[in-house]
Protein backbone atom coordinates (compact mmCIF):
# COMPACT_ATOMS: atom_id res chain seq x y z
CA UNK A 1 0.00 0.00 0.00
CA UNK A 2 1.37 3.38 -1.01
CA UNK A 3 1.40 6.34 1.42
CA UNK A 4 -1.55 8.05 -0.26
CA UNK A 5 -3.58 4.85 -0.45
CA UNK A 6 -3.57 4.69 3.36
CA UNK A 7 -5.11 8.15 3.66
CA UNK A 8 -8.80 8.98 3.86
CA UNK A 9 -10.40 9.52 0.42
CA UNK A 10 -12.60 12.42 1.55
CA UNK A 11 -9.55 14.27 2.91
CA UNK A 12 -7.66 13.70 -0.34
CA UNK A 13 -10.63 14.92 -2.37
CA UNK A 14 -10.88 18.12 -0.32
CA UNK A 15 -7.14 18.70 -0.74
CA UNK A 16 -7.39 18.30 -4.53
CA UNK A 17 -10.23 20.82 -4.55
CA UNK A 18 -8.17 23.19 -2.36
CA UNK A 19 -5.19 22.96 -4.71
CA UNK A 20 -7.42 23.56 -7.73
CA UNK A 21 -9.11 26.60 -6.18
CA UNK A 22 -5.79 28.06 -5.00
CA UNK A 23 -4.34 27.99 -8.50
CA UNK A 24 -7.28 29.90 -10.00
CA UNK A 25 -5.97 33.25 -8.74
CA UNK A 26 -2.33 32.45 -9.48
CA UNK A 27 -0.50 33.59 -12.62
CA UNK A 28 3.05 33.22 -11.33
CA UNK A 29 4.77 30.76 -13.69
CA UNK A 30 7.45 29.82 -11.14
CA UNK A 31 4.92 29.06 -8.39
CA UNK A 32 2.75 27.00 -10.72
CA UNK A 33 5.81 25.10 -11.95
CA UNK A 34 6.72 24.26 -8.35
CA UNK A 35 3.16 23.02 -7.72
CA UNK A 36 3.36 20.88 -10.83
CA UNK A 37 6.67 19.33 -9.77
CA UNK A 38 5.29 18.64 -6.30
CA UNK A 39 2.24 17.03 -7.90
CA UNK A 40 4.45 14.81 -10.05
CA UNK A 41 6.39 13.74 -6.94
CA UNK A 42 3.15 12.98 -5.10
CA UNK A 43 1.84 10.90 -8.01
CA UNK A 44 5.12 9.01 -8.45
CA UNK A 45 6.12 8.28 -4.85
CA UNK A 46 2.95 9.01 -2.93
CA UNK A 47 0.45 7.24 -5.19
CA UNK A 48 2.89 4.76 -6.74
CA UNK A 49 2.22 5.71 -10.37
CA UNK A 50 5.14 4.32 -12.39
CA UNK A 51 7.10 6.38 -14.88
CA UNK A 52 5.54 5.27 -18.18
CA UNK A 53 2.00 5.33 -16.83
CA UNK A 54 2.57 8.75 -15.29
CA UNK A 55 4.02 10.04 -18.54
CA UNK A 56 1.05 8.80 -20.57
CA UNK A 57 -1.36 10.32 -18.05
CA UNK A 58 0.24 13.72 -18.62
CA UNK A 59 -0.16 13.69 -22.41
CA UNK A 60 -3.76 15.05 -22.42
CA UNK A 61 -2.81 17.87 -20.05
CA UNK A 62 0.31 18.73 -22.03
CA UNK A 63 -1.76 18.83 -25.22
CA UNK A 64 -4.34 21.08 -23.60
CA UNK A 65 -1.60 23.28 -22.16
CA UNK A 66 0.12 23.64 -25.53
CA UNK A 67 -3.16 24.78 -27.09
CA UNK A 68 -3.79 27.31 -24.33
CA UNK A 69 -0.22 28.63 -24.65
CA UNK A 70 -0.47 29.08 -28.42
CA UNK A 71 -3.88 30.78 -28.31
CA UNK A 72 -2.79 33.26 -25.64
CA UNK A 73 0.57 33.92 -27.29
CA UNK A 74 -1.00 35.10 -30.54
CA UNK A 75 -4.22 36.68 -29.20
CA UNK A 76 -3.18 38.83 -26.22
CA UNK A 77 -1.91 42.38 -26.81
CA UNK A 78 1.47 43.43 -25.53
CA UNK A 79 5.13 43.76 -26.47
CA UNK A 80 5.69 41.90 -29.73
CA UNK A 81 8.42 39.27 -29.58
CA UNK A 82 7.87 37.60 -32.94
CA UNK A 83 5.86 38.60 -36.01
CA UNK A 84 5.04 36.00 -38.67
CA UNK A 85 2.46 37.01 -41.26
CA UNK A 86 -0.80 37.92 -39.52
CA UNK A 87 0.33 36.46 -36.19
CA UNK A 88 2.00 38.45 -33.42
CA UNK A 89 3.54 36.62 -30.47
CA UNK A 90 3.58 38.89 -27.42
CA UNK A 91 5.45 38.72 -24.14
CA UNK A 92 2.27 39.09 -22.11
CA UNK A 93 0.57 36.35 -24.12
CA UNK A 94 3.41 33.92 -23.52
CA UNK A 95 3.47 34.70 -19.79
CA UNK A 96 -0.29 34.31 -19.30
CA UNK A 97 -0.45 31.29 -21.61
CA UNK A 98 2.37 29.52 -19.78
CA UNK A 99 0.68 30.21 -16.44
CA UNK A 100 -2.66 28.86 -17.64
CA UNK A 101 -1.00 25.81 -19.16
CA UNK A 102 0.88 25.04 -15.94
CA UNK A 103 -2.33 25.58 -13.97
CA UNK A 104 -4.08 22.89 -15.98
CA UNK A 105 -1.12 20.53 -15.64
CA UNK A 106 -0.94 21.06 -11.86
CA UNK A 107 -4.65 20.34 -11.41
CA UNK A 108 -4.36 17.37 -13.76
CA UNK A 109 -1.47 15.70 -11.97
CA UNK A 110 -3.20 16.18 -8.60
CA UNK A 111 -6.26 14.46 -10.04
CA UNK A 112 -4.11 11.61 -11.38
CA UNK A 113 -2.54 11.09 -7.95
CA UNK A 114 -5.99 11.09 -6.32
CA UNK A 115 -7.52 8.60 -8.74
CA UNK A 116 -4.50 6.28 -8.65
CA UNK A 117 -4.52 6.11 -4.84
CA UNK A 118 -8.27 5.98 -4.16
CA UNK A 119 -10.36 2.82 -4.63
CA UNK A 120 -13.90 3.77 -5.71
CA UNK A 121 -15.50 1.75 -2.89
CA UNK A 122 -13.42 3.49 -0.22
CA UNK A 123 -14.30 6.89 -1.69
CA UNK A 124 -18.00 6.07 -1.54
CA UNK A 125 -17.80 4.89 2.08
CA UNK A 126 -15.75 7.92 3.12
CA UNK A 127 -18.14 10.35 1.46
CA UNK A 128 -21.09 8.78 3.27
CA UNK A 129 -19.49 8.51 6.72
CA UNK A 130 -17.19 11.53 6.86
CA UNK A 131 -18.54 14.00 4.28
CA UNK A 132 -22.16 13.19 5.23
CA UNK A 133 -23.12 12.66 1.61
CA UNK A 134 -26.44 10.92 1.02
CA UNK A 135 -26.06 7.22 0.10
CA UNK A 136 -28.33 7.88 -2.88
CA UNK A 137 -25.66 10.09 -4.48
CA UNK A 138 -22.63 8.17 -3.18
CA UNK A 139 -23.77 4.85 -4.63
CA UNK A 140 -24.74 6.60 -7.86
CA UNK A 141 -21.20 7.99 -8.13
CA UNK A 142 -19.76 4.51 -7.54
CA UNK A 143 -22.02 3.00 -10.19
CA UNK A 144 -21.13 5.74 -12.66
CA UNK A 145 -17.41 5.24 -12.04
CA UNK A 146 -17.68 1.51 -12.73
CA UNK A 147 -19.69 2.13 -15.87
CA UNK A 148 -17.03 4.52 -17.17
CA UNK A 149 -14.33 1.96 -16.37
CA UNK A 150 -16.17 -0.60 -18.49
CA UNK A 151 -16.64 1.63 -21.57
CA UNK A 152 -13.32 0.67 -23.26
CA UNK A 153 -14.22 -3.01 -23.02
CA UNK A 154 -17.69 -2.39 -24.47
CA UNK A 155 -16.18 -0.31 -27.27
CA UNK A 156 -13.77 -3.13 -28.16
CA UNK A 157 -16.64 -5.64 -28.20
CA UNK A 158 -18.78 -3.45 -30.47
CA UNK A 159 -15.89 -2.82 -32.89
CA UNK A 160 -15.04 -6.52 -33.01
CA UNK A 161 -18.65 -7.41 -33.81
CA UNK A 162 -18.73 -4.80 -36.59
CA UNK A 163 -15.48 -6.00 -38.14
CA UNK A 164 -16.79 -9.56 -38.26
CA UNK A 165 -19.70 -8.41 -40.44
CA UNK A 166 -17.72 -5.84 -42.43
CA UNK A 167 -16.91 -6.55 -46.12
CA UNK A 168 -13.36 -7.55 -46.90
CA UNK A 169 -11.10 -5.15 -48.72
CA UNK A 170 -7.72 -5.57 -50.30
CA UNK A 171 -5.51 -8.10 -48.60
CA UNK A 172 -8.50 -9.82 -47.00
CA UNK A 173 -8.77 -7.28 -44.21
CA UNK A 174 -12.12 -5.92 -42.99
CA UNK A 175 -13.03 -2.60 -44.56
CA UNK A 176 -14.37 -0.14 -41.98
CA UNK A 177 -14.63 3.55 -42.76
CA UNK A 178 -15.71 6.54 -40.73
CA UNK A 179 -19.31 5.38 -40.84
CA UNK A 180 -18.33 2.32 -38.85
CA UNK A 181 -16.88 4.52 -36.14
CA UNK A 182 -20.09 6.59 -36.04
CA UNK A 183 -22.24 3.46 -35.76
CA UNK A 184 -20.01 2.10 -33.01
CA UNK A 185 -20.25 5.37 -31.07
CA UNK A 186 -24.04 5.39 -31.40
CA UNK A 187 -24.25 1.75 -30.28
CA UNK A 188 -22.07 2.52 -27.26
CA UNK A 189 -24.29 5.49 -26.38
CA UNK A 190 -27.46 3.40 -26.58
CA UNK A 191 -25.93 0.58 -24.52
CA UNK A 192 -24.76 3.04 -21.87
CA UNK A 193 -28.20 4.67 -21.59
CA UNK A 194 -29.88 1.28 -21.21
CA UNK A 195 -27.32 0.16 -18.64
CA UNK A 196 -27.73 3.37 -16.64
CA UNK A 197 -31.50 2.83 -16.56
CA UNK A 198 -31.02 -0.70 -15.22
CA UNK A 199 -28.55 0.51 -12.60
CA UNK A 200 -30.91 3.29 -11.48
CA UNK A 201 -33.76 0.81 -11.03
CA UNK A 202 -31.47 -1.57 -9.14
CA UNK A 203 -30.31 1.17 -6.79
CA UNK A 204 -33.86 2.27 -6.05
CA UNK A 205 -34.98 -1.34 -5.45
CA UNK A 206 -32.31 -1.67 -2.73
CA UNK A 207 -33.78 1.21 -0.75
CA UNK A 208 -30.86 3.61 -0.71
CA UNK A 209 -33.05 6.38 0.68
CA UNK A 210 -34.73 4.27 3.39
CA UNK A 211 -32.87 5.65 6.41
CA UNK A 212 -29.34 5.13 7.79
CA UNK A 213 -27.19 2.26 6.56
CA UNK A 214 -24.39 0.28 8.14
CA UNK A 215 -21.01 -0.16 6.41
CA UNK A 216 -18.76 -3.18 6.37
CA UNK A 217 -15.03 -2.35 6.58
CA UNK A 218 -15.34 1.40 7.28
CA UNK A 219 -12.61 3.74 6.06
CA UNK A 220 -10.53 5.15 8.96
CA UNK A 221 -9.97 8.83 9.65
CA UNK A 222 -7.09 9.63 11.97
CA UNK A 223 -3.95 11.55 12.73
CA UNK A 224 -2.22 10.59 9.49
CA UNK A 225 -4.96 12.33 7.53
CA UNK A 226 -4.58 15.46 9.65
CA UNK A 227 -0.82 15.40 9.05
CA UNK A 228 -1.38 15.03 5.30
CA UNK A 229 -3.82 17.95 5.25
CA UNK A 230 -1.46 20.14 7.29
CA UNK A 231 1.49 19.30 5.07
CA UNK A 232 -0.32 19.91 1.80
CA UNK A 233 -1.97 23.13 2.96
CA UNK A 234 1.29 24.38 4.43
CA UNK A 235 3.22 23.69 1.23
CA UNK A 236 0.40 25.27 -0.77
CA UNK A 237 0.54 28.42 1.34
CA UNK A 238 4.33 28.67 1.00
CA UNK A 239 4.13 28.36 -2.78
CA UNK A 240 0.93 30.26 -3.58
CA UNK A 241 0.98 33.24 -1.22
CA UNK A 242 4.27 34.75 -2.43
CA UNK A 243 3.18 34.34 -6.05
CA UNK A 244 -0.28 35.78 -5.50
CA UNK A 245 1.05 39.25 -4.65
CA UNK A 246 2.71 41.49 -7.22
Amino acid sequence: MTPLEARNPAVKLLLVVAVSVATLALLDVAALAVLYVLGLAAARWGAGVRGRRLLLAQVPFWTFGAGVLLVNAVSRPGAVLLATGPFRVTHEGLAVGAALALRGCAIGVATVAFLASTPPRDLMVSLVRHARLSPRYAYALLAGHRMLAGLPRQWATIRAAQLVRAPLGRGGLPRAGWRGWVRAAFALLVASIRASERVALALESRGLSAGPRTVWRPVPLGGGDAALAAGVLGALALVVLPGAWP
